[in-house]
């Protein structure tokens, strides 16, 4: 299934830089602040996170300065559940293009969710200034930054591609999907530690591909903190078998895509 995923981008390689391109110049396109816009979501949402849950309910952050402890995960979980939602909408989007020519259906939620990287480099600049200002001196665990998008990538387009295929014949589908990500935001640790919850939870927590993703970048980015192998290893794994899944599922429902658009 995977050979067959990346047979495909690669005989159609020229289509996905296109669409690729496409969703990175809408993305600015007629926009007050340009590409300012990457930034603008994770910081005042870092700040917010700051004041509510850092200064007033006191929420722990293993002795690392709050808004550092937020945002270096806030930067992984806002490309995450943007391109979740917009990936997921991506092929009722383009029914005009679906129904009319033939391509590989499934580069149209991939170039939609590779697009948001764009946003993610643009962002993590404010959290190398972020760091400088705080005095964190970074670690050679900071080259890992790069290759944990791999598995953060890998699980955004099995998501996606699920809840795409979805959402062509569940028109709600598109509705539900801001509750998931919500849902999904306080089940991963962006505004807490894993050290607050209880042992005998953490296993079940751990079930959460994010968790593991999410530890992974702040134990790269902090001197103070050892990468938990075995947590990301089992990110990993599942992320892996979520896209595995979800692209069994998006073949298998893209046949009718043409008749039910």
């Amino acid at each position: 299934m995977t050979q067959l995923f990346l047979k495909e981008l690669w005989n159609y390689r020229e289509l996905f830089y296109f669409m690729l391109w496409r969703d990175v110049k809408v993305r600015y396109k007629q926009t007050v602040l340009g590409a300012a816009w990457a930034v603008i979501q994770p910081f005042f949402t870092m700040v917010v996170f700051t004041i509510f849950f850092g200064k007033l309910a006191k929420m722990p952050s293993d002795g690392i300065p709050y808004p550092v402890f937020s945002y270096c995960a806030l930067l992984p979980w806002t490309y995450f559940s943007g391109a979740l939602s917009q990936a997921s909408n991506s092929i009722v989007a383009n029914k005009n293009l679906v129904t009319k020519v033939y391509f590989p259906r499934i580069i149209i939620p991939s170039s939609s969710a590779l697009s948001g990287l764009v946003d993610f480099s643009i962002a993590s600049v404010i959290l190398l200034g972020m760091m400088a200002y705080y005095k964190i001196q970074p670690s050679l665990e900071l080259l890992l930054w790069p290759f944990l998008m791999i598995p953060l990538v890998i699980l955004v387009v099995g998501v996606a591609t699920f809840l795409a295929s979805l959402n062509v014949r569940y028109r709600d589908i598109k509705h539900i999907i801001p509750f998931i990500v919500q849902l999904w935001l306080f089940l991963t640790p962006v505004i807490y530690p894993t050290s607050i919850i209880p042992k005998h939870l953490q296993i079940l927590i751990s079930l959460n591909p994010m968790v593991g993703i999410i530890e992974a970048f702040r134990a790269a980015l902090l001197p103070d903190r050892n990468v938990e192998w075995r947590l990301l290893c089992l990110s990993i794994a599942l992320s892996l078998l979520i896209f595995i899944l979800g692209l069994a599922y998006f073949k298998t429902a893209e046949k009718e895509f043409a008749d039910i658009l």
